[in-house]
């Protein structure tokens, strides 16, 4: 059966990225590069979806137009669906599906991509919250680093109370804290 897994890093304070979309503080923290816990994770990840902010960053920082393996070298074959009122810049040779809707109107197509494996929600908070709200949201993995923005994007900007959400592990990576949650819907 296919989960929906939010998986994501955070701030202390509880944000995604700066004011100005960026994750450069992630990435300043040592070991922010790629926790080893991750690698796992992806094995288990037949589909990605992302929304148009999160995906136009990774195309701007990994200079995806001038250097497209490096969409394959980071998610391989993984087909992505990227959620966008507009259109996005290609990256040569991958599987990215513009969508635009709901989430609810594209799970059928997302669950055959992702073939059995789970769907990664990798981001923005919104988008998850979206997942949420219809209750196909099955799981959140936060890796939290030290760091503080004071404001940014939030992690996930809906309401989940306790009755909804388990604490299911903590484990420190490296400087990370990293807590999986289910998610009742």
């Amino acid at each position: 059966m296919v989960r929906y897994v939010y998986c994501t890093a955070s701030t202390l304070d509880g944000f995604l990225a700066d004011d100005a979309d960026s994750l450069d503080w992630l990435l300043n923290v040592p070991g922010g590069d790629g926790a080893s816990a991750f690698a796992t994770f992806l094995d288990g990840v037949g589909a990605l979806v992302m929304g148009s902010t999160t995906f136009d960053w990774v195309h701007r920082h990994e200079n995806l137009h001038d250097h497209p393996e490096r969409w394959r070298s980071a998610y391989a074959e993984r087909p992505a669906f990227v959620f966008s009122s507009r259109q996005v810049a290609p990256v040569t040779g991958a599987d990215i599906r513009h969508v635009h809707g709901t989430v609810s109107s594209h799970l059928a197509d997302i669950e055959a991509a992702a073939a059995g494996r789970d769907v990664w929600i990798v981001g923005g908070g919104d988008l998850a919250g979206q997942f949420a709200d219809i209750g196909r949201l099955d799981r959140i993995i936060v890796t939290y680093a030290p760091a503080t923005l004071g404001s940014g994007r939030p992690l996930l900007p809906r309401r989940l109370d306790s009755a909804r959400l388990r604490v299911e592990e903590a484990a420190m990576d490296g400087p990370f804290a990293q807590v999986t949650l289910s998610v009742s819907p």
